[in-house]
């Protein structure tokens, strides 16, 4: 008989179980207290009873763990001084792509172009690790619903994309993490898509996923009752106050209290990283003269302003520079956290 199948299959590799990477790289004390605290935090937030401003700011994506530390060390020196915000690191190990491209930290953690999961796997638990490990707590994209297993247990806050809100894989999957989620409007800049999202992952679920043995497994899930609206701006900006009054209305029609983060990047800034400061003090200036339900914003920033292409020569790659979306430096961003707390102290 003629094969039916693997026709385009190039290999099947085997990969590491969740249960041996945790226990290569088990959870310390200090990360353990990070993640529970961290999310305990961000539910009263979401709740409503911590009047601090969820700030999930940092680099578009991870590619490189001396950078990554060295900016959480920064946020470690300056979350003191800006006692009416609680911020949470960007953490982003995996990047969806429109077509082709750089997929992220796991895919590829050498910048090779090269498929190597294993290892990048093993290299973003270990960064998570070191980063809770500081006393920060970690936001990353939930992309791929396997990955979970293997970092979760590390991250305080996820989100799921604006490419992936809709699929029905990503709101089982959301209605099972440990942690808050939060939904994107879609692209085009739906909102009402990530508001189904949410009426979904608060569902009890079953679904095709692996335990911790690597095993496929029939997952079962209770349901995630954080899940909250991210507005990221869609073929125009939608943080101004008649969209914000607008989002608040409709989640109120689907009986959930009005919980909205703002994406200071992508579509609100027209994709200019320039502009998230001035969107986020646009957005601050709402909760604090129209008392608008924003809980928290979105801001990409890292050590140095900008973003580069990958080089073929990646000794030329610039330090703390973005190699997907641009962002904004670190005089920057130390110059809007201090200004929201300024902003929010009235």
């Amino acid at each position: 008989m003629k094969p039916t199948q693997y026709l385009n299959i190039a290999s099947i590799e085997p990969l590491i179980s969740p249960r041996a990477l945790h226990e290569s790289l088990p959870m310390t004390l200090k990360s353990n207290r990070t993640v529970v605290e961290s999310r305990e935090v961000i539910q009263s937030i979401l709740d409503g009873k911590d009047t601090r401003l969820l700030v999930v700011i940092g680099p578009c994506s991870i590619y490189n763990q001396e950078t990554a530390l060295e900016y959480a060390e920064r946020l470690l020196e300056i979350r003191d001084s800006v006692p009416n915000l609680y911020i949470v690191m960007r953490g982003y190990f995996e990047k969806p792509r429109t077509t082709v491209g750089w997929k992220g930290y796991i895919n590829d953690p050498y910048l090779s172009g090269k498929t190597d999961i294993q290892q990048g796997l093993f290299l973003a638990r270990q960064l998570l690790l070191k980063i809770t490990d500081l006393g920060i707590p970690i936001a990353t994209e939930m992309l791929d619903p396997i990955v979970p297993q293997y970092i979760a247990d590390l991250v305080s806050w996820a989100s799921i994309g604006a490419r992936t809100t809709e699929s029905q894989t990503h709101r089982e999957m959301a209605s099972g993490l440990s942690m808050p989620v939060g939904f994107k409007n879609s692209t085009e800049g739906n909102m009402e898509v990530a508001i189904n999202a949410m009426q979904a992952a608060i569902q009890p679920h079953s679904f095709l996923g692996i335990n911790q043995e690597g095993q496929t497994s029939v997952i079962k899930t209770s349901g995630n009752k954080y899940g909250h609206l991210i507005l990221r701006g869609g073929k125009t900006p939608n943080y101004d106050s008649e969209t914000i009054r607008r989002a608040a209305e409709k989640m109120a029609e689907a009986r959930f209290k009005p919980m909205i983060m703002v994406d200071c990047s992508h579509g609100n800034s027209s994709k200019q990283f320039q502009r998230q400061e001035d969107v986020a003090y646009s957005v601050v200036d709402l909760v604090v003269n129209e008392q608008a339900p924003i809980i928290g914003i979105m801001v990409e920033s890292n050590l140095n302003e900008g973003s580069q292409k990958i080089p073929d020569d990646l000794s030329q790659l610039k330090y703390g520079v973005s190699i997907t979306d641009g962002c904004i430096g670190w005089e920057t961003t130390e110059r809007l956290l201090t200004t929201i707390n300024q902003k929010l102290s009235k």
